[in-house]
């Protein structure tokens, strides 16, 4: 039987699209770190020629991934090339995209600052108000690109509703996946045409790589898709390729226990003095958290939080966590603690960040597999940093280690 016709979704991480190296038999794929390849006669060759087009390594890759979502698969060399791919392979000048208004930093920067000059039209929605939806859709509307939870604030799009505005219209859908991964949501089997992803973050998921990738079941976009990447050398390095393959084999269980951690977490946070409010979508208190449990898997490990005080009190915890580490990116199996405002985001407007819900004093705590409550000690003694007008203060956690 075929691995990849196997249901569970854990046996396509570890095995999906894998086979023994055929020369060796080694059950690793192995890394083929070749710039060009032999070919046996004019116009004969063993699959690849040249690795700005191809690379076997890169290859074995998108096998696994598109695994993952029975679908085909092209790998980059972060996850803004895949997103510049995606636009590139899909928009020309004259064309508008519609995005959602709670977005990576990167790609706002891209569609603003790069391709506005090559007369490529955007417009950032709050893609959860289907109706805001519809009203932005124009004429020259070629592609609608989502981000669900959004980047920072967790906001929410209900795919399967989007993709029958887009797909009647003949527009296409893009998700970027990126927080959630084909474990935690299946963009495809919603209706999407393509499914975006840093494979930095939990695909790969130790902080050893930079990639991207998009996933798609339309031949024709594939094939769009790589070559773009070829005409502009995007291709991902064998070697990130390589241990990307490594990180995907245990992808599902690390996503239960980044899922599980967040929880705690996010209860923990929500509970504490200091705190004003938590963004989470498995809390009952998250404003979606409805369209959460109908449309997730699970929820992944990426917290949103703010502290009384404003941004004085937020940069005192972010400067005062010993565990945590104060970084952009998200999705290891370290804990890593951002402010948007400055890092992943400081290329949006201040004026467009606070209409959009990311204020100078919001926090993304990526959750990691350290024990919770090590998690949770860490951040006692940051939030200790903050004032809190009732002088109440949370007892120390069990189990948890003084940083």
């Amino acid at each position: 039987m075929s691995v990849d016709a196997v249901a569970s979704l854990a046996t396509r991480c570890v095995r999906g699209g894998l086979v023994p190296d055929p020369t060796t038999g080694a059950i690793t794929t192995p890394i083929i770190q070749s710039a060009t390849y032999v070919q046996q006669a004019v116009g004969v060759d063993k699959g690849h020629t040249y690795s700005r087009a191809s690379n076997p390594t890169v290859s074995a890759l998108e096998a696994a991934l598109g695994s993952l979502e029975s679908a085909s698969t092209a790998c980059f060399a972060t996850g803004l090339a895949a997103i510049h791919a995606l636009f590139l392979a899909t928009l020309k000048a004259g064309d508008h995209v519609v995005c959602s208004e709670v977005i990576y930093g990167g790609t706002y920067r891209l569609l603003k600052e790069v391709l506005a000059n090559l007369g490529i039209r955007s417009t950032f929605v709050d893609t959860a108000d289907l109706q805001a939806l519809r009203e932005s859709i124009r004429e020259n509307t070629r592609l609608v690109l989502i981000e669900t939870p959004g980047n920072p604030t967790l906001r929410l799009t209900d795919v399967a509703a989007v993709a029958k505005i887009t797909r009647p219209r003949g527009i296409l859908l893009a998700v970027d996946n990126t927080f959630l991964t084909p474990v935690g949501l299946r963009p495809l089997d919603l209706g999407a045409d393509v499914s975006v992803y840093s494979t930095t973050k939990y695909l790969e998921g130790h902080n050893a790589t930079v990639g991207g990738a998009l996933t798609t079941r339309d031949a024709a976009l594939l094939e769009r898709f790589t070559f773009i990447r070829k005409s502009v050398g995007s291709i991902q390095a064998p070697q990130d390729a390589w241990l990307t393959i490594r990180g995907l084999k245990t992808l599902a269980v690390r996503l239960k226990e980044h899922s599980a951690n967040a929880q705690a977490v996010a209860e923990w946070l929500e509970a504490h003095p200091a705190v004003s409010r938590v963004w989470y979508p498995g809390l009952a208190s998250f404003p979606q958290a409805d369209l959460a449990r109908r449309q997730h898997h699970l929820h992944s490990g990426i917290i949103a939080f703010e502290v009384h005080g404003g941004v004085h009190a937020g940069v005192a915890v972010l400067n005062s966590v010993r565990l945590i580490s104060l970084a952009e990116s998200l999705g290891a199996v370290e804990s890593l603690i951002t402010h948007p405002a400055t890092m992943t985001h400081g290329s949006v407007p201040r004026a467009e960040r606070e209409r959009i819900g990311i204020s100078d004093g919001l926090i993304r705590l990526s959750v990691g597999l350290e024990g919770p409550a090590d998690i949770i000690a860490d951040l006692q003694l940051a939030l200790s940093h903050v004032p809190i007008h009732s002088a109440t203060t949370q007892p120390a956690v069990a189990g948890g280690a003084s940083w």
